[in-house]
């Protein structure tokens, strides 16, 4: 993985130029060429109007002199104001450009870090490390490739003024030209060793920013409002939220400040020299030895030069600055991701179904496997419910089943071919699941059960179908606009439902995909009470015949109805059988399953 460490030292880190660079000339080729071609006649025209300025000078003191026709002094106040006229023009297209360009980039660079996103495995979204890697990017490499580029542009700009100019104060004397680079190298330096500080400061504190995010999500947010009024929980979050901005204010202040108070410092070096500059010259033209023109034209080029010089100087610190905050980006852009090794679509033994063999998992950095060898075989058509603890592994081997992680050790076979083998798309077209935590897309009521299969996401035949399946048709056809209703609170005129209709909502998106032969629920019920929930199952029972189920529930009396019954403690089967088989072996199932007949007398 590339990142800002693998670089070495100042100039080591510009390495993201070029790539930043490829980047803006890939957005749009026409724009970066106008912005090329203007920043090039942007910085020829200064030096132009600095050496009309001269001519127009020197005509007016001859006509004086001679009492000429002040004609030739017309004229080239005539060129200059044309000259002036084209700087300005030139300036605002540049201007204009930039924006265009900006607007596009920024939405390049956007898509680029969601397009990342969707080739990344669960287990990057559960990992903190990550997640700083991403803050980072949305919040500052979207904006950087731009202003990277606009600094290289803006460099080359002034690259061609100075050389313009030193080509005119060359005549007047090579040390002008000397002194005139030298004079704002110390402030260079200071502001190429702040920038790196505060990008440090930058990358040390992603954790707090994503806490901040956080706590503006909580705030704000529909979902988490009634908790907070109810529990009274705002004004300790918005503390929080005051306290971590009160922290990093003081450190950016710090910054700020010995930032700013070496750049004054060093910047009277500057200053201390340009008026020594205008002194040397004003002593040459009392002296006879140049022309007040001259004099005029010298002056001006070295305030412009002066200028130029300090624009360049600062476009390379800002270009190390764009620099280090683009490896964030690319950091992210190159967070490694597993090959897709599978490519085929179907296995050698359909009759076979469903095997778990020696299946062992263990959570990054975990110090317990979630599940330990892993034994289950369901035939096509079969029925499973798992039973255990919350925390016991059941979530964590449907993940496996659908390929969001990979087992650490041992195998799992669908119709006899390993799962790492199957295309990844085919595989999953091929299980419809729905977890506890199931998404609630704020959009319409159609389009929520249609993300159950993509292809299919619009098509209202479907949506109808599935519907009815998952027993939601009868509370939509109550909603003002049907499958058109907007859902959520976040949009105008959306409708929120109660946690048993998204949960219908949720079972239908699972009836979308029609050539799932695995359907998957675990416990999407949990919101329903024990008499619903077990309508829905036994529903779901009927109408998912010959194809292999997987329940996970708390509640037994849905438990009881698979054809077998498997109990995970710690990762680990510790029994297995019919309902009867688990209730005549009096062990832990049947301990449970006492207790909570117990609670229903």
């Amino acid at each position: 993985m590339s990142s800002v460490s693998d670089k070495s030292g100042f100039f080591g880190v510009f390495g993201y130029s070029r790539r930043a660079v490829s980047l803006v000339w890939s957005t749009n080729r026409s724009l970066t060429l106008a912005i090329a071609g203007l920043t090039a006649l942007a910085g020829v025209l200064p030096a132009a109007v600095a050496w009309v300025g001269a001519r127009i000078v020197d005509a007016v003191v001859s006509a004086i002199a001679s009492t000429h026709d002040p004609q030739v002094a017309l004229r080239y106040v005539v060129i200059e104001g044309l000259l002036v006229a084209a700087l300005a023009i030139a300036q605002r297209m540049l201007s204009l450009c930039q924006s265009l360009l900006r607007a596009q980039l920024g939405q390049r660079v956007n898509v680029m870090i969601l397009e990342k996103a969707l080739t990344l495995e669960l287990a990057h979204f559960e990992d903190a490390d990550f997640y700083d890697r991403l803050t980072r990017a949305r919040r500052e490499a979207s904006s950087r490739p731009l202003s990277l580029v606009m600094r290289t542009f803006g460099l080359a700009q002034n690259a061609v003024s100075i050389v313009s100019f030193a080509v005119l104060l060359a005549r007047f004397s090579p040390w002008a030209v000397v002194v005139l680079v030298l004079a704002g190298l110390p402030a260079f330096l200071a502001e190429a060793k702040f920038s790196g500080d505060a990008f440090r400061l930058f990358r040390w504190r992603s954790p707090e920013t994503r806490m901040q995010l956080y706590l503006e999500t909580v705030l704000a947010r529909e979902d988490h409002a009634k908790e907070v009024k109810l529990f009274g929980l705002g004004e300790r979050f918005l503390q929080r939220y005051r306290d971590i901005f009160r922290r990093l204010y003081h450190e950016d202040r710090a910054l700020t400040v010995r930032r700013d108070a070496w750049g004054l410092g060093l910047g009277l070096i500057a200053t201390v020299t340009l008026y020594g500059a205008y002194a040397w010259i004003a002593i040459e033209a009392v002296r006879s030895l140049i022309t007040l023109g001259e004099m005029t034209m010298y002056l001006m080029l070295f305030r412009q030069g002066q200028a130029a010089v300090s624009g360049s100087l600062a476009a390379i610190g800002g270009m190390y600055e764009d620099n280090l905050y683009l490896s964030t980006l690319y950091e992210y852009l190159e967070t490694e991701v597993p090959p897709a090794r599978g490519a085929l679509t179907r296995g050698p033994q359909p009759e076979d179904g469903v095997r778990f063999e020696n299946v062992s998992f263990c959570y990054p950095e975990a110090n317990e496997p979630a599940l330990i060898d892993i034994d289950l075989h369901l035939p096509p058509g079969a029925s499973l419910a798992l039973v255990g603890e919350n925390g016991s592994g059941k979530t964590t081997l449907i993940k496996l089943l659908t390929r969001l992680y990979r087992p650490t050790s041992g195998r799992i076979l669908l119709d006899g071919l390993d799962l790492g083998e199957w295309d990844a798309d085919v595989l999953r077209g091929r299980i419809g699941v729905i977890f506890q935590d199931f998404a609630r897309y704020q959009m319409q009521v159609g389009e929520n059960i249609g993300a159950g299969d993509e292809p299919h996401f619009d098509d209202e035949t479907r949506w109808r179908a599935a519907a009815e399946r998952g027993q939601a048709d009868d509370f939509i056809a109550t909603l003002p606009a049907g499958y058109r209703t907007q859902l959520g609170k976040w949009f105008r005129d959306g409708r929120e439902l109660s946690g048993g209709q998204w949960q219908k909502i949720a079972l239908s998106r699972a009836f979308m995909r029609t050539r799932a032969d695995i359907l998957v629920l675990d416990e999407p019920t949990a919101a329903m009470d024990a008499q619903a929930e077990a309508d829905v199952f036994e529903h779901f029972r009927r109408i998912a015949q010959g194809r292999i189920t997987i329940l996970i529930s708390h509640r037994f009396s849905t438990v009881r109805m698979a054809d077998q019954i498997v109990v995970i403690d710690r990762g680990r089967i510790v029994e297995r059988g019919t309902h009867q088989e688990l209730v005549a072996l009096d062990g832990r199932y049947a301990r449970l399953f006492a207790l909570q007949a117990k609670g229903y007398r």
